[in-house]
């Protein structure tokens, strides 16, 4: 294990600590320096388009609550309360910041007892060729099998091997390798833009998709992150779309290009309008948090492709007449494996019907699957496989770093995390947190602490989360606090460092974070607090790992880490007033906004009842039900940092069973209780039928037929009907039931034998 998981003793990090021997692969096919903003910045443009829209009234939409603007505020208050003592206490902090920066000493002297011990306890340790555990605890062989389980690279059973084999493509394309972008008989409008940009040389994915692409094939590409596959796709989309049927009437969208976050599908946007620069084909983003009417006024357009996320997809799909799905060539899925998932599940199934069945469909991820199950969701036609990596490892230029975090010192890690900031990375930092909230509060304990830093997750608005990662593009920002939000798709050139604070559950998880660095050909580092719980996947992500002299184990000094751990302490009662204050003015704003609706419907009332109402293929109680789903599938890839019986039992077997009555009201469950019997009587049928034609007789008449009108019957026949009904012997049940005979109550007729004085049988009366 001390061959390749190596302990750093000091702070230098210029020292190059490249020890191993690399096969040797070409420069020219990733290119550090290469970089799709030559021609503008899609989030600049984005933010100067909404700021300067000549339609958009200044003042209708409030502006944001800053944080910043809270600590700002705070503190200029402070100094006017204390204005005697301010500078002492800023000369106090100046002091300790630079005890802070100077006092961080060796490691070596510190942690003395932690270097032959990095990231195992007392009788553990890590095998120097496999990554394997030495067998020396009871408990190691269960970390092994538990490991194993949750490898990608299980045996295939030979089942398996025969419907994979069943389902894709046996011809894998062209098998010519394309060293440049020449030999692809791409048009030359495509090949100005890629040599404006400089870009020469295809990567292998590229080379490999484009191909295949222009063949018309169904494709399930994977390839490490950062390794182009926005433009194995795009590409081959334009060429096509050359040929395309040109003219006012034939204009149609017939690309269209899904992705998980709506940052994704900006940056996709970008790379596609920068390649498309000397073709007419147009674009459109239609994501979520954007004004709705302005992307109704683009697909109106109908534009050549659209790039969507799947809810705002599907609202104008159902809301927006004008657009429609029909003439759909090509369907892409960037990051289909997220997007295969239970959560978009119900979004892509809605979508999938609405896409005709002859397009062409693409799936790409950094961690794509190559499973029929999930794979046949998309009605996929004998797709080709391209995978350039397989193994799902993370990019050749990572070097993978593991900070130990001991079960007496977690509620330290969040010193250990502005330990390593204060000390070590100072910029270009993405910081990745398991919950917003964790988010939101760290970036409160940076910006008290003098650390610029923005945030980045759901809670808030799009402008914000745009203005972020603009700010952060530009280095305005030091510090990215990150959701996985973030995690997925995004390339944001000099990213230096990812930090977990935590550990990801899945190793798809943390693949992609530390994905966000070492793009391109770029070297990147990557820095996870490792917990106790975490130890199944740090194995896992060892095991991912392209090269093992890329890993390394980081110790903390402890003297340093209580002196922040106590600086947090002080800064506990601060950060809760924060909150506090924030959360008051959140409640004021949405007050506001209340009370702002209701004199908009009682002023504007007519209007605003005469819109239509907006749909949605789900009902309110199947939405909240794929929310549960897609929050419990993210809350299950976080198990593993749970402790072994602390789990929550499952909610299904303590929640009592419900009777078919429970919730019915009196009248609903008699409705019910009369079907039952009805089904059981077999009469269910005959209702049926009297009810369709009662609704048959009530429906109104075409246009242009005459009205009909029921005939009525003839004053004779009515006669008639009242003398049937007058007529004796014709009684109902009721006289049948009080005895009577049939002939009961009846004139006598003549020759009727009555009381036995008639005639009797055989006898013959005298005449006289």
């Amino acid at each position: 294990m001390s061959t390749y998981v190596m302990t750093i003793d000091s702070d230098t990090e210029d020292i190059p600590l490249e020890t191993y021997s690399q096969k040797a692969v070409k420069d020219e096919l990733l290119n550090p320096d290469f970089t799709f903003d030559l021609t503008g910045d899609p989030y600049s443009d984005l933010l100067e388009d909404r700021i300067n829209e000549p339609d958009i009234v200044k003042g209708t939409r409030p502006e944001p609550i800053s944080v910043d603007d809270i600590i700002a505020r705070r503190k200029i208050a402070k100094r006017k309360r204390e204005p005697d003592e301010e500078d002492d206490e800023g000369s106090d902090e100046e002091e300790e910041n630079s005890e802070d920066v100077d006092g961080f000493g060796g490691i070596e002297e510190d942690e003395e007892d932690e270097e032959d011990d990095p990231l195992a306890t007392s009788d553990e340790g890590e095998n120097d060729t496999e990554g394997d555990e030495i067998a020396s605890d009871p408990n190691e062989e269960q970390f092994d099998d538990a490991e194993s389980s949750s490898d990608d690279s299980e045996p295939e059973t030979q089942a398996e091997k025969e419907r994979k084999a069943a389902f894709f493509d046996s011809e894998v394309g062209p098998s010519d390798t394309h060293e440049s972008f020449l030999t692809m008989n791409i048009s030359r409008p495509i090949i100005k833009s890629l040599t404006s940009l400089g870009f020469h040389h295809p990567t292998p994915i590229q080379a490999a998709t484009i191909p295949v692409a222009l063949l018309g094939k169904d494709i399930v590409g994977g390839a490490q992150t950062g390794s182009g596959k926005t433009a194995a796709f795009i590409i081959p989309m334009l060429e096509r779309l050359l040929y395309r049927e040109k003219g006012k009437n034939a204009a149609v969208t017939r690309c269209l290009i899904l992705v998980p976050t709506r940052e994704l599908a900006v940056q996709c946007y970008d790379v596609g309008t920068k390649l498309g620069t000397h073709t007419d084909i147009t674009f459109c983003v239609v994501v979520g948090g954007m004004s709705i009417k302005s992307q109704e006024a683009s697909l109106r357009n109908r534009p050549d492709i659209v790039i969507a996320t799947p809810g705002r997809l599907i609202d104008h799909i159902h809301n927006s007449p004008s657009f429609t799905l029909d003439n759909l060539d090509i369907l892409v899925l960037d990051e289909a494996d997220r997007m295969l998932s239970d959560g978009f599940a119900d979004e892509l199934a809605e979508i999938i019907k609405s896409c005709p069945k002859s397009r062409q469909t693409m799936l790409f991820s950094a961690t794509m699957t190559d499973s029929v199950d999930e794979l046949v969701k998309m009605s996929l036609n004998k797709p080709v496989r391209i995978f350039v990596d397989p193994k799902k490892s993370v990019a050749r230029n990572l070097t993978q770093e593991f900070v130990r975090v001991r079960a007496a010192k977690e509620s330290e890690r969040s010193a250990m995390l502005v330990t390593l900031c204060k000390r070590t990375f100072k910029n270009n930092v993405i910081i990745f947190y398991r919950s917003k909230k964790l988010a939101h509060q760290m970036r409160i304990v940076f910006s008290l602490l003098g650390m610029k830093c923005d945030e980045l997750h759901g809670d808030l608005t799009q402008e914000q989360r745009l203005r972020a990662l603009q700010q952060f593009r530009d280095g305005q920002v030091d510090y990215l606090m990150a959701t996985d939000l973030a995690a997925r798709g995004l390339d944001i050139k000099g990213v230096e460092t990812v930090i977990n604070y935590d550990m990801p559950g899945q190793v798809a998880q943390y693949l992609h974070r530390v994905g966000r660095t070492a793009r391109a050909g770029n070297k990147g580092r990557s820095v996870t607090l490792v917990g106790e719980a975490d130890r199944k996947m740090l194995k896992a992500a060892i095991k991912h790992g392209s090269d093992k002299d890329k890993i390394r184990h980081r110790i903390v000094p402890q003297d340093a880490v209580s002196k922040l751990a106590e600086r947090l302490e002080d800064l506990k009662e601060e950060i809760s007033e924060i909150l506090r204050e924030e959360k008051e003015e959140k409640q004021l704003r949405q007050a506001e906004m209340e009370l702002k609706k209701g004199q908009n419907l009682i002023e504007h009332e007519a209007e605003i009842f005469s819109r239509p109402a907006r749909t949605w293929f789900q009902t309110e109680k199947e939405k909240k039900n794929a929310e549960a789903v897609s929050k419990a599938q993210y809350e299950a890839g976080h198990e593993g940092s749970v402790g072994k019986g602390k789990q929550k039992a499952p909610a299904q077997e303590t929640k009592p069973k419900r009777d078919k009555f429970s919730g019915l009201s009196r009248k609903a469950k008699r409705r019910k209780l009369a079907r039952e019997e009805d089904h059981e009587t077999g009469n269910e049928g005959a209702i049926k039928s009297a009810i369709r034609s009662a609704k048959k007789s009530m429906r109104p008449s075409k246009i242009g037929e005459p009205e009909r009108h029921p005939v009525k019957a003839s004053k004779t026949r009515e006669k008639k009907k009242i003398r049937r009904k007058l007529v004796p012997g014709r009684g109902g049940g009721f006289e049948r039931d009080l005895g009577q005979s049939r002939h009961e109550g009846a004139r006598a007729k003549k020759g009727d034998i009555i009381g036995g004085m008639g005639k009797k049988k055989g006898t013959k009366r005298k005449a006289k």
